[in-house]
């Protein structure tokens, strides 16, 4: 079957749906804000794996493995998942505490990622589904070299943290490298150096292991293709409303998040619950490693299961936010005059979320 992108004229749908929403249910502004308690859990995850690393510093290399696998992987995934509270700016007002959190938790992680994922997922949020600045999407290089054979998507899956590390090299006109993180770097090599010469290579193992599988092959690994992989025509977007929601913050809730970007990991599905009538029509899931074996071995599926929009006229744009410092695009302010981050203003999109039947477990 030929590989090629889905390619839509006009807006993601996003904007539109989420001022649709706010004119019937204006009570959903009293969803935004921040949750501070997120910082404890932050250091309460980072506290844990630190301690099971500590545990296991000294066992067979195999249970290595299988505690990465069976216990790691949920841990690191929520982790991440905590990164993109702080990403924006959901756990404390202040972007610079939050930037400081989102460090705090790499030093479970192993790998410097917290200030790099901020600059790019928000120019995932702002230009979704532009090939060019849509660090999410692939590049035709990566596109090609996987195509539609089930090995290959195995294989690229298990390897999807390398792919998401190199993904940025394809967005031009960004610059890679800032203060932060470079700080990021040098902090978490700091931190991998004192982890192996106190607890030891098997300890520091545990903790990049556990990353890996949370990034690839594994159930938590689901998300990752659920989140923007077309399996409906014409939807970009897919939320999970399955048990391990439970493990990572509601991460699942990914139609919410994309529409009120400025709402917390516990109120989305409070939103979701306001606002039944726009959610429930969509495609959505119930089974994270469903998603993970449909995308393998469908063959209609590829890394090209994407849905691709021409780059809009930036100048005929209404509001657009200024750029940060670090490159991302500001936050909207919130009502009241409080600060909150909202999803990139954007124009109307052309077209509006069409009703359809929803869909079960993949």
């Amino acid at each position: 079957m030929p590989l090629e992108f889905t390619h839509l004229d006009g807006h993601a749908v996003h904007r539109q749906r989420a001022r649709e929403i706010l004119a019937r249910h204006p009570e959903v502004r009293k969803l935004l804000g921040q949750d501070p308690t997120s910082a404890l859990w932050v250091v309460g995850l980072v506290s844990v794996q630190w301690l099971a690393a500590y545990w296991l510093h000294d066992v067979s290399w195999l249970w290595i493995f299988v505690a990465a696998y069976l216990f790691g992987a949920f841990v690191n995934h929520a982790l991440y998942v905590l990164i993109h509270e702080c990403t924006h700016n959901l756990i404390f007002r202040n972007k610079t505490f939050n930037n400081y959190l989102g460090i705090l938790c790499d030093f479970a992680l192993a790998f410097p990622s917290a200030m790099a994922f901020r600059k790019y997922h928000l120019l995932h949020h702002q230009h979704l589904g532009e090939y060019e600045m849509d660090p999410d999407i692939v590049c035709h290089t990566e596109g090609q070299l996987v195509r539609d054979s089930a090995w290959r998507k195995a294989l690229w899956v298990a390897l999807l943290g390398v792919s998401q590390a190199l993904r940025p090299l394809k967005v031009k006109g960004v610059k890679a490298l800032d203060g932060w993180i470079v700080a990021n770097i040098l902090i978490i090599a700091a931190v991998d150096v004192v982890i192996w010469l106190v607890l030891g290579p098997k300890a520091l193992a545990y903790l990049a292991l556990s990353t890996f599988f949370a990034l690839g092959l594994h159930p938590v690994g689901g998300r990752w293709i659920q989140e923007h992989y077309e399996t409906r025509k014409g939807q970009e977007t897919y939320s999970y409303y399955g048990p391990l929601n439970k493990t990572c913050f509601n991460m699942g809730y990914h139609n919410e998040h994309h529409d009120f970007a400025g709402i917390p990991w516990n109120n989305l599905p409070k939103l979701k619950k306001l606002a039944p009538d726009y959610y429930d029509s969509l495609a959505s899931y119930r089974s994270w490693t469903g998603v993970l074996l449909k995308f393998i071995f469908d063959p209609s599926m590829s890394t090209y299961s994407r849905v691709v929009r021409a780059a809009q006229n930036r100048q005929n744009r209404t509001r657009r936010p200024r750029p940060d410092r670090d490159g991302a695009p500001r936050a909207a302010p919130r009502p009241r005059g409080e600060r909150s981050p909202e999803t990139p203003s954007l124009e109307l999109p052309v077209e509006a979320a069409r009703p359809s039947a929803s869909t079960g477990a993949t």
